[in-house]
């Protein structure tokens, strides 16, 4: 069970990288004028969001893995459980909605500025510190 739990965390750190990167993209491409800058930008943006779905996909199949072989009776009996997993289905939309920008900039119809992208670029962070607490102090 500890190379599921590794790979969890593998795929799950690949994830966060690309959750952290790609709002950073957004606010240099938010601010770039010039075609070759753009046309770099959008094609960093798809590989960065393809890469970071395979995390995604690996943190979700490892996590279900681990869920499924020996944490299911944790799931009824702990809450910190259910607000963890709370927690992964708003990154997923989170994920999902990065992904909507991504195709936004692909086809020129970024409706934001650089400040939008900033904010937007400290969610994850949120999400990640409150995952990490619930994960290893299991508070209730």
């Amino acid at each position: 069970m500890l190379w599921i739990k590794a790979f969890h965390i593998i795929f799950m750190v690949t994830w966060f990288a690309g959750l952290f990167y790609l709002p950073r993209l957004f606010v240099y491409h938010a601010d770039t004028v010039d075609q070759p800058s753009l046309t770099r930008f959008k094609l960093m943006e798809k590989r960065l969001y393809i890469l970071m779905s395979i995390g995604a996909a690996g943190t979700a199949l490892f996590g279900f893995w681990m869920l499924a072989a020996y944490a299911w009776a944790a799931w009824a009996a702990f809450a910190w459980l259910h607000i963890k997993m709370l927690l992964v289905v708003v990154l997923f939309a989170y994920h999902l909605y990065l992904g909507k920008l991504v195709i936004d900039f692909h086809h020129d119809r970024n409706q934001h500025n650089q400040r939008f992208y900033r904010w937007l670029n400290e969610f994850p962070s949120l999400i990640l510190i409150a995952m990490v607490l619930l994960a290893v102090v299991k508070p209730f």
